[in-house]
């Protein structure tokens, strides 16, 4: 069996902001019903969390939980946790219709970290990251300027998702908007 590894094995960039990926980490799209009782009851029993409202992620040590829509839920683990997860979440969701995927190697994730990671991120999308619009316990899942990703605040900095297919170009986009010298000091 071959060795995981992450999609550009921890690339990093010193701007005026760090931008890295964050290497592996297990990522679970669960889709079904969220209102329902018995999804709720089966998200909080594998992961000890409640579903996250509307635009939201909640962490409990390496777990998480974020809303993507009304019917999909991101679950984060620990990488060598996902599939075990999944199968729990099946297990707990037995004759519920959901749909559960480990898809923690369809995806890169990324850090930017600094004082002005949120203007890196918004010189690329169309999110309003104000501070008083954009904080901590949000997520977005909106585009980073051609692609799809999602983003949240995190320890200190941001968390970007995005498809692996196009993680170097997602790096190279931050990156570019990291470049000393092209600060805009929005706030």
């Amino acid at each position: 069996m071959s060795e995981a590894i992450s999609a550009l094995q921890g690339a990093a960039f010193e701007g005026y902001v760090r931008v890295s990926e964050a290497g592996l980490r297990g990522m679970i799209s669960l889709r079904g019903d969220l209102s329902a009782a018995k999804v709720k009851a089966a998200v909080k029993k594998v992961t000890g969390l409640a579903i996250p409202d509307q635009r939201q992620i909640v962490f409990a040590g390496e777990k998480g939980l974020g809303w993507m829509s009304p019917d999909e839920l991101l679950v984060l683990v620990p990488y060598d946790d996902a599939g075990a997860t999944v199968e729990a979440l099946q297990v707990a969701l037995a004759g519920v219709h959901h749909l559960t995927r480990d898809v923690s190697d369809a995806r890169a994730i990324f850090r930017v970290e600094g004082d002005r990671a949120r203007e890196v991120l918004a010189k690329l999308s169309p999110t309003d990251l104000h501070p008083d619009r954009f904080r901590e316990g949000e997520l977005r899942r909106t585009r980073l300027a051609q692609v799809p990703a999602a983003f949240w605040i995190e320890d200190g900095g941001i968390t970007v998702v995005a498809f692996r297919s196009v993680a170097q170009y997602v790096f190279d986009l931050l990156k570019t908007s990291a470049e000393p010298g092209g600060e805009v000091n929005l706030w």
